[in-house]
């Protein structure tokens, strides 16, 4: 958030160096406490200066906490596909609709909504509010139990004739905000590759450990060149996602368009964590299948990476989009 709405106003590479650090220690963590930042995003890319003082030092100042709330049980890759509806009546919006899977949703303040404003039109029709927790017609939905993860609180929102004030409307403006909830992601994606890149560190440091500590066929186990070409392979692919994820906070900080860098490390870093996590569990073998070990708990928290905050598949179609483009 910047300085003058009282905010830290730390560029995207000093988050990434965060971000990092926060999944090393635990990837669950990491995840919870940025779902603000994400809910953040659109708020600082496309609000009124009048929403930005409102909301972001709300955050800032009073320690308010956001969720992004766009994804839907019949839209998630497929964002136009929403069917989350806010219509105007007078002063007010009238939403409709639910969303699910949104992190933090259980300690939320406030919402970040993608609505339709105009149904027949699209993503061209799609609009961005702040919904306050407990409006009525709001609810919240049983806190989901996820595979990996798992105290970041992640559940379903519904929305049953909620009345919001029309100056809650991102911006002021009903048009462009399918666009200004994409270019979150242009911030946001980054960040994550930095919790793939501190969460398979993590991993692979478990690893190098026990591969010291453990004895096979009478040496330590690193002493084995198959399982020094896996370190190998584990430490290369972390340096690599590193650099990846710090290119692309570079070219967001020097206002350069990161869209295909930050999909580039996002999708690279989160494919190399899964890889690295799965790794560290097959050098402890046995022990590695066990839930007292670390190392379970890493592979189990990687999985999601590849799925939010845009699938692996997904950054593909990006990248493909944006290396074509203009042929």
């Amino acid at each position: 958030i910047p300085e003058r709405y009282g905010g830290a106003g730390l560029g995207s590479f000093e988050e990434v160096l965060v971000n990092e650090e926060l999944a090393w220690g635990d990837p669950g963590f990491a995840t919870a406490a940025y779902a603000t930042a994400l809910a953040s995003a659109p708020i600082i890319t496309g609000a009124t200066e009048e929403q930005k003082e409102r909301w972001l030092r709300s955050i800032a100042e009073d320690g308010a906490l956001a969720s992004y709330a766009v994804t839907e049980p019949g839209a998630g890759s497929d964002v136009a596909a929403c069917k989350t509806t806010a219509i105007r009546d007078g002063d007010e919006y009238v939403i409709n609709g639910s969303k699910m899977w949104i992190t933090g949703a259980g300690h939320a303040d406030f919402f970040f909504v993608l609505a339709k404003t105009d149904p027949e039109a699209g993503y061209r029709g799609m609009s961005g509010f702040v919904v306050e927790s407990g409006t009525e017609g709001f609810s919240l939905g049983k806190k989901e139990v996820n595979m990996g993860q798992r105290c970041s609180d992640t559940r379903s929102i519904s929305f049953d004739d909620v009345r919001v004030p029309a100056d809650h409307l991102i911006g002021g403006s009903e048009s462009g905000g399918w666009m200004n909830a994409m270019k979150a992601f242009d911030m946001s994606r980054p960040n994550i590759a930095a919790h793939a890149t501190g969460l398979a560190r993590a991993a692979y440091e478990h690893a190098l450990q026990y591969s010291n500590e453990r004895q096979t066929f009478g040496k330590p186990l690193h002493q084995h060149q198959a399982i020094q070409f896996m370190l190998a392979d584990m430490k290369t692919n972390i340096e690599a996602s590193r650099m990846l994820t710090w290119k692309s906070a570079a070219e967001f900080d020097a206002g350069v368009r990161n869209t295909e860098s930050a999909a580039h490390a996002k999708r690279f870093s989160a494919d190399m964590a899964m890889q690295v996590a799965t790794d560290a569990v097959q050098i402890y073998g046995g022990y590695g299948y066990s839930e007292e070990y670390p190392v379970a708990r890493l592979m189990r928290g990687a999985k999601v990476m590849q799925i939010y905050e845009g699938s692996s598949q997904i950054q593909r179609m990006i990248i493909g989009r944006e290396i074509t483009k203009g042929l």
